[in-house]
């Protein structure tokens, strides 16, 4: 089986992009246009999102250590109220 046999034989996927593509063609350009932007959007908005949840993660974590020391120094007051 030579080079050009090999490349005569499409594969399912290239089959199925080409297929998508063609639906492309088949919308008008303003939907494109409308879906284009849209995707944009999404990818330029995930930058608020992403800090968003770095804040709260930073913030979570702050309130996990003021939670443990909290805990640990209330008992160690309790147990020296005890004593006295």
């Amino acid at each position: 089986m030579g080079k050009k046999d090999a490349s005569m034989t499409n594969l399912p996927v290239d089959q199925y992009r080409k297929q998508i593509g063609k639906q492309d063609y088949k919308k008008t350009k303003s939907v494109l246009k409308a879906t284009r932007l849209k995707a944009e959007a999404k990818k330029n908005s995930s930058g608020f999102r992403d800090a968003f949840l770095v804040i709260a993660a930073i913030l979570f974590f702050v309130l996990c250590v003021y939670a443990f020391f909290y805990l640990n120094l209330s008992t160690e007051l309790n147990l020296d109220l005890d004593v006295d």
